[in-house]
């Protein structure tokens, strides 16, 4: 069978080449696509832009059409903007299976503070919070409650809508730079400001399975994946500026199963019932961000689809046909579904154009030895190259600040952090830079 993968991340040639692993799967349409699922075994790219038939349509008609033209038997959606454009929607409504909720369940991150009502009206453990579309009653707000303090933009604003403002003159920088300043667009037109949670962050992915058939059948459910963490900051030891992350690590050693059962009860168990209460169809991922405080896991928000970079962490460790996954989670079957997992860890440390996350160069000519990536036994995902049209053979440029991700398995921890610092030792372009402690004591961010 076929599957079409949109997007173009490392997400995305990650779910590209879990699809691709499938003996059931003979080719993953990859929509754009980059440079990475350009050479992975099985896959193809499709780019509308440099298709005459599709360059003109708007992404969820050119969806439709591809899927339709290539015969997939059902889609994988990878990012956010397009969910929260239905592109689930259309692609249903065309008789197109889609791994990826629709407009409505998308609106969970979409709109921060949507999904801080749903979570207060389910009871989810989660931050207290109060939403402004008002500066001078924001600004007022924190001023009463003082710092540190959390300012979200409720919109998407690609990674870069969150604040954790130490001090009471960040917290009111922050306020007058995404509502005055357009620093995220309208996404800032409105805020969540939100009480600052002490403890340390993880992720949780998880499969979801809810439409109004299977919550009248008791069929409807969440099945968490294995916990994992994000490395946000720039620099080793937590330091710098926020990225859209520089590595993952799965799963993780200090979180016990008290506490993930804490998580179980408190936090997936009320999205699911909210999930089933709001008569939503969501068909597709969930990204739960945590923080473990010491009164246990509380939710600090959703995203509607994988995480970037947990994915290229998380998805190695399945033990299991992703591909089975996806049409568990189309059918309606989930429940029945059975996941099981490598043993061991799974360490996937990213390296980044010079610069990011600001002014970053592209077109940066990218070397892979392969021989010391293959003696690695590691994996690499590409985020942020494309294939250099000047060259006949598999080389690569750089085209994005977060450029690859090397991620490897070892049966302990420090196996797989060898492993996948060997690999980026591989890896060359001009500028690169990564972070050398992923995973490690003292790495994590910490509130």
């Amino acid at each position: 069978m076929k599957v079409l993968v949109i997007g173009s991340g490392g997400r995305e040639h990650t779910i590209a080449w879990r699809l691709a692993q499938s003996e059931r799967v003979d080719e993953v349409i990859c929509m754009p696509g980059n440079g990475g699922t350009a050479t992975e075994k099985k896959c193809r790219n499709i780019d509308p832009k440099e298709n005459q038939n599709l360059q003109f349509l708007a992404l969820n008609d050119a969806a439709v059409k591809v899927a339709k033209d290539e015969k997939v038997e059902f889609a994988v959606i990878g990012p956010e903007d397009p969910l929260a454009e239905g592109i689930a929607d259309a692609l249903w409504n065309a008789g197109i299976p889609t791994v990826g909720p629709k407009a409505k369940g998308a609106a969970l991150e979409a709109s921060k503070d949507l999904s801080k009502v749903f979570m207060k009206k389910y009871g989810v453990a989660c931050a207290g919070s109060e939403t402004f579309t008002d500066k001078d009653a924001a600004l007022s707000y924190i001023r009463e409650k003082g710092a540190p303090i959390v300012v979200k933009a409720d919109g998407l604003a690609a990674g870069k809508g969150v604040v954790v403002a130490k001090t009471l003159e960040e917290a009111e920088k922050a306020v007058i730079d995404l509502m005055d300043g357009n620093s995220v667009g309208d996404a800032g037109k409105k805020l969540v400001i939100e009480e600052y949670l002490q403890g340390v962050e993880i992720s949780v992915l998880a499969a979801v399975s809810v439409t109004p058939e299977t919550a009248e059948n008791g069929k409807a459910c969440i099945k968490a994946f294995l916990p994992a963490r994000d490395h946000k900051r720039l620099m080793d030891g937590a330091l710098g500026p926020n990225t859209g992350g520089m590595g993952a690590v799965c799963p993780l050693e200090d979180v016990s199963g008290e506490t993930m059962a804490l998580f179980e009860k408190n936090i997936l168990q009320p999205t699911l019932k909210g999930l089933i209460a709001e008569k939503m169809d969501y068909r597709g991922f969930i990204f739960f961000g945590l923080m473990i405080t010491k009164d246990g896991p509380k939710a600090l928000e959703y995203n509607v689809r994988l995480g970037d970079p947990e994915t290229q962490a998380v998805l190695p460790m399945m033990d299991f046909d992703f591909s089975e996954l996806c049409e568990a989670i189309i059918n309606g079957t989930l429940d029945s579904f059975e996941m099981k997992w490598k043993s061991g860890f799974q360490v996937a440390p990213v390296a980044v154009s010079g610069g990011y996350p600001l002014k970053y160069a592209k077109g940066k000519a990218i070397t892979l030895i392969d021989s010391v990536i293959e003696h690695a036994g590691a994996k690499i995902f590409i985020a942020g190259a494309i294939k250099d049209r000047r060259s006949d053979n598999q080389a690569l440029l750089t085209s994005g600040g977060r450029v690859l991700a090397c991620s490897a398995h070892g049966e302990t921890f420090r196996e797989a952090w060898g492993k996948a610092y060997e690999a980026m030792g591989g890896v060359q372009f001009e500028g690169m830079f990564y972070r050398r402690d992923i995973g490690l004591p003292g790495a994590a961010e910490s509130n």
